[in-house]
């Protein structure tokens, strides 16, 4: 089944009816009087959340959504039959927008929740409610109400516990159906993975969750670039992140903590919540020899860091129950929903947010010493100017 999810749709709801205008004519019953009924109620436009589905393809091929319009009144104290409400189902997650403002209007998270879109109109009035004393023959009556129009936009956010994040052709695949019932397609080439998958991962006592894989993400993701982007919007609910770092490229060429780092800058770009998500970091495709000697250069740049590696073989399940042990500590301890750092036997975080691991790869800035100040030059005082003494006056001589 092709996936897809975001459409455009209209929906509108039925029109009431128009009450009738109409008056009693019997044998034997002279001026009987107004009997005309009221129109019916129109139908509303109701979205349910159903976890059987998982795509939107149902709504891409028809876009447009009416319900029934009320039936009009009619004589004889008729009333008109209202219509019938239309149920349109949507997987749990579906995001319902009003496509012209961009305003969230429903999240449909939880199974069999049910929302009411488009309002059907009210019925009108027939000409029997407007008969007074003063007035005993009306001959109007009110019309229905129109049924409310809306163009909306679906977008669907897959609800899973545990979401893998890698660059393409990291192994995210052959992890997800190493440890869960998933059988996505699995090719020694990048962006095998087209659409998102879903597994059911059976953990410890009974308990279970949903991991999911999305397409690998590349540089400028945020941008656009690549298929990852389109779905990064599935991992948003995600409680944890699993990212897989393919250490076979350091043969390639490529920097296994680059790749690290640019998965990391582009979920920051695209969301901040994205960026607190907690986060394991997992080295995978440990069965081939290159990646098994570029390990130690990872783990020590990562420790440095004061975050913890998981050493995986996707294709041999070498520790991949680790891994799952992590995510079950996140999600089953209660603390999954707030950052956390959990402390391992090597003083290292299992856990780790993407917006962390960047800040802790930034080397601290070195402070310049302040430079010395000068003295300030001693000025001195200024020499007094001598005063020439004023000349003595002359005696007036007697007569």
């Amino acid at each position: 089944m092709k996936f897809v999810d975001q459409v455009s749709i209209l929906v509108k709801a039925g029109d009431g009816g128009n009450g009738a205008v109409a008056f009693r004519r019997e044998k034997y019953v002279d001026k009987g009087g107004p009997s005309g009924g009221d129109g019916g109620n129109g139908g509303s436009v109701i979205f349910e959340a159903d976890p059987q589905l998982t795509t939107l393809l149902d709504f891409r091929f028809q876009q447009h959504h009416k319900a029934r319009s009320g039936q009009h009144g009619m004589g004889s104290d008729m009333y008109g039959r209202a219509g019938e409400d239309l149920i349109l189902k949507a997987p749990v997650g579906t995001l319902i927008i009003d496509e012209a403002s961009g305003e969230l209007l429903k999240d449909l998270s939880t199974p069999g929740e049910q929302w009411v879109a488009a309002k059907g109109g009210s019925g009108g009035w027939g000409n029997m409610h407007f008969a007074t004393s003063t007035r005993q023959t009306p001959r109007f009556a009110k019309d229905g109400t129109l049924g409310e129009e809306r163009h909306l936009v679906l977008e669907l956010k897959l609800l899973a516990d545990v979401g893998l994040l890698g660059f393409p052709n990291a192994g995210k695949s052959t992890f997800i159906t190493r440890v869960s019932r998933a059988r996505p397609k699995v090719a020694d080439y990048p962006f095998t993975t087209l659409v998102p998958n879903l597994g059911v991962v059976e953990f410890r006592e009974r308990k279970s969750f949903v991991m999911a894989d999305i397409p690998g993400l590349i540089e400028g993701a945020s941008e656009g670039h690549g298929l990852g982007h389109q779905f990064l919007r599935h991992v948003e609910r995600c409680r944890v992140l699993v990212h897989l770092v393919d250490l076979s490229v350091a043969d390639e060429g490529r920097d296994p903590v680059e790749d690290f780092d640019t998965i990391n800058r582009e979920l920051g770009k695209y969301s901040a919540l994205l960026a607190e998500k907690p986060q394991i970091v997992v080295a995978n495709k440990l069965d081939l020899p290159h990646a098994r000697e570029a390990l130690p250069a990872f783990v020590d740049a990562m420790a440095k860091r004061g975050v913890r590696v998981f050493e995986v073989s996707g294709a041999t399940g070498e520790g991949a129950q680790a891994v799952l042990d992590a995510c079950g500590r996140v999600l089953f301890s209660g603390d999954g929903e707030r950052k956390m750092r959990l402390k391992s036997r090597h003083g290292t975080a299992d856990v780790v947010t993407a917006a962390d691991a960047l800040l802790a790869s930034k080397p601290a800035k070195k402070t310049k010493p302040a430079p010395a100040k000068k003295a300030a030059p001693v000025k001195k005082p200024a020499a007094k100017k001598k005063v020439a003494p004023a000349p003595a006056k002359k005696k007036a001589k007697k007569k």
